[in-house]
């Protein structure tokens, strides 16, 4: 189970800098940690799929005639309707959708975790050592722990229940 400060000092310890107690620190490292690691992990979380961030809603029509998308959803997957203005517009008085919403770092899998500290240290390479071939370094490594991470999230199901299929009720 990881934490923010503890995502933000494994990513430090891999630039060769000290780790972090707190995100309320007044060290640069700290104040950096403390600044870019929400939006990078919504950004992180946003840009695939990911399983363990996936979530189906049921919403209501607002008054206004509309949806209102929860303030916790990063990116709508799948919508009846057309998403304008942070609200979906459709037909019916009900709907659901699928999105991508903001996880806390105590519920990431270990594959994420990784792809994490790495994207982190490439986003703290410049403002913490100013070195161009360590960012370039982390950035071939992130790009290689992405298409993992992505690849153990997408083979990572659990076997979908057939239900009423008629060539298996034929067999019993």
């Amino acid at each position: 189970m990881q934490t923010k400060v503890d995502l933000c000092s494994m990513a430090l310890l891999k630039l060769g800098e000290r780790p972090i107690q707190s995100l309320n620190d007044d060290s640069a490292a700290s104040q950096l940690a403390r600044t870019m690691f929400d939006p990078i992990m919504d950004a992180l979380i946003a840009s695939h799929p990911w399983r363990f961030a996936m979530r189906t809603y049921e919403l209501t029509e607002t008054v206004d005639g509309d949806f209102v998308i929860p303030s916790d959803v990063l990116r709508v997957i799948k919508t009846p309707g057309t998403i304008s203005n942070g609200r979906i517009v459709a037909p019916n008085d009900k709907i659901t959708i699928t999105a991508l919403v903001r996880v806390t770092p105590e519920s990431y899998p270990a594959y994420f975790v990784s792809l994490a500290v790495t994207k982190l240290a490439m986003e703290f390479c410049v403002p913490m050592t100013g070195d161009q071939s360590v960012f370039r370094m982390l950035t071939a490594l992130y790009e290689t722990e992405y298409a993992s991470a992505k690849f153990i999230d997408s083979t990572t199901t659990t076997a979908a229940n057939i239900d009423n299929f008629s060539l298996i009720n034929a067999r019993f």
